[in-house]
């Protein structure tokens, strides 16, 4: 990611043109609302990048998964799971 820049939300509106030609140059900024940061403009590239876990993650999770047999869950299953978790968080 290149230098990062901060500005108020203010002027990201009345400047977003601008700023996001900037922003496809590689740098990221940093908006500000009274004075406290509260949000991110960056690349796709840049957001891909720290979205997208690392292959060797994956390759773990994967391993994890088929020595837990988690990987034989059918979707169905899975959503049912996350359910039950759900209910019980709520109690």
């Amino acid at each position: 990611m290149g230098d990062g820049i901060v500005v108020t939300a203010l002027d990201a509106r009345a400047n977003f043109g601008k700023l996001l030609r900037r922003v496809e140059k590689g740098q990221s900024l940093v908006i500000e609302k009274n004075g406290r940061p509260r949000a991110v403009l960056l690349s796709i590239r840049d957001y891909v990048r720290l979205a997208t876990p690392e292959p060797d993650v994956l390759g773990a999770i994967g391993r994890e998964s088929r020595q837990r047999i988690t990987n034989k869950l059918r979707p169905a299953r899975i959503d049912q799971i996350i359910q039950s978790a759900r209910r019980s968080k709520r109690r």
